[in-house]
Parts: C-alpha cells; sequence; structure tokens
C-alpha cells in the first residue's frame, strides 16, 4: 500500500464505509465529511451508483480521499481507478484481484481473519489489511492473537465496529484505524439530514481524537 495513502488512514484513524444508493447523496455527504474533519471514505462497489458517486465525491472535494470498498474483480478495480478512487479494499484476499490492482497502480487493502489468508498477503507483499469481520471473527482478542507472529501486519478492523468499541480496536499496537458505518447511516442520507449526519461525523472524530 502507497505510505502516503497508509498515513493518511492512520491520521485520521476511523474510515466511513458507505453504501450510496442515489447519485444525488454523494456531493452532500462529501461535503459533511470534509466539513467536519473526517475527509475519508470507502464507498462500497454494492451499488450500480458507486463508480459515479466516488468521481462525483472526487470532483466536487478534492481533498476528500476516497477509495472503493468491496472491490471483488479486476474489472471493478478498473472502474474505481478510473472513477478517481485512490485506494481499494476487499473483504477477502484474491490474489488475482491484488495482481491486476498492483498493475495498475492502485493500492489494495484484502480482508483476512486468519493467519493462512495473512501469509498470503505476505506472498503477495502486502503487510496493510483489513481484519474483515472483525466482532464476528473473534474481535479484539483475535486480533492481538493474530498480530503477534506476524510483526510486519498492520491492521484495519472492520465489521461491527461501534463507538462502543473502536477505542478497544485503536488501543492496540498496529491497528492503525478501523472502518466503520456509524457515522455514515443511510437512513440520514435518504432523508437528507446532512446536518444530522455531520453531527455523528463530529462526534467520530472527538471519539478517536
Amino acid at each position: 500500500m502507497s505510505t502516503t495513502i497508509f498515513n493518511e488512514l492512520a491520521k485520521y484513524k476511523v474510515v466511513p464505509v458507505i453504501q450510496i444508493d442515489d447519485i444525488k447523496h454523494a456531493e452532500p455527504l462529501a461535503k459533511a465529511l470534509v466539513e467536519n474533519g473526517l475527509p475519508v471514505a470507502e464507498v462500497t462497489f454494492r451499488t450500480d451508483a458507486a463508480a459515479e458517486a466516488i468521481k462525483i465525491m472526487r470532483e466536487s472535494q478534492p481533498d476528500l480521499l476516497v477509495g472503493a470498498g468491496t472491490v471483488l474483480t479486476a474489472k471493478q478495480a478498473d472502474d474505481a481507478l478510473a472513477a478517481g478512487a485512490l485506494f481499494a479494499v476487499a473483504p477477502g484476499l484474491n490474489p488475482n484481484t491484488v495482481k491486476h490492482c498492483q498493475e495498475i497502480g492502485l493500492p489494495m487493502v484484502s480482508g483476512v481473519n486468519n493467519p493462512s489468508q495473512i501469509e498470503q498477503a505476505l506472498e503477495l507483499g502486502m503487510n496493510f489489511v483489513k481484519f474483515f469481520p472483525a466482532e464476528a471473527s473473534g474481535g479484539v482478542a483475535m486480533v492481538k492473537a493474530l498480530l503477534a507472529p506476524y510483526r510486519d501486519i498492520q491492521m484495519m478492523p472492520t465489521g461491527g465496529i461501534s463507538p462502543k468499541n473502536v477505542k478497544d480496536y485503536l488501543s492496540i499496537d498496529r491497528v492503525v484505524c478501523c472502518g466503520g458505518t456509524w457515522m455514515v447511516p443511510g437512513s440520514l442520507m435518504k432523508e437528507g439530514d446532512w446536518d444530522g449526519l455531520g453531527r455523528l461525523i463530529s462526534e467520530a472524530v472527538a471519539l478517536v481524537e
């Protein structure tokens, strides 16, 4: 993973994981993130609007660090890069997708939750991985157990992260940031409650300072 992007993710400590169903939400969401002190986003490729949303968010807020989430194929990686995504994230580790991202210069954060997958990641030259699904895979105790033998690995736990447990994860050495959805609920986006969304984003920033 590129040092610059890694440093940025580490600096913000939480990465909002966002599903955008309606393209008109992209621009006000980008503005809310930047204005409330969390200029980073992982926009998941779970909807058809993802690539266009990434493009709009990057164009409207050039300082926003936008990545593509749920990148499962080489085609999605190509679409993400073309839209302006600065990094890609996957729920699992697909060596073919990782190699394609490396070929096109798109930093990839693959998902792992066991030792064999970590060793696959290391074999592919990756030392920054996503631990997913974090809570369902053993939570804080599992993260500590996995990091112990792999001294070069750094992690971004995602999945079940909330205000109640995020600081527990971030207190672990080499957990540099966490992915979460609590500060960007789809319900507030659908309602157009950008002030409410802004408050949740601000609260998330304050929580991990």
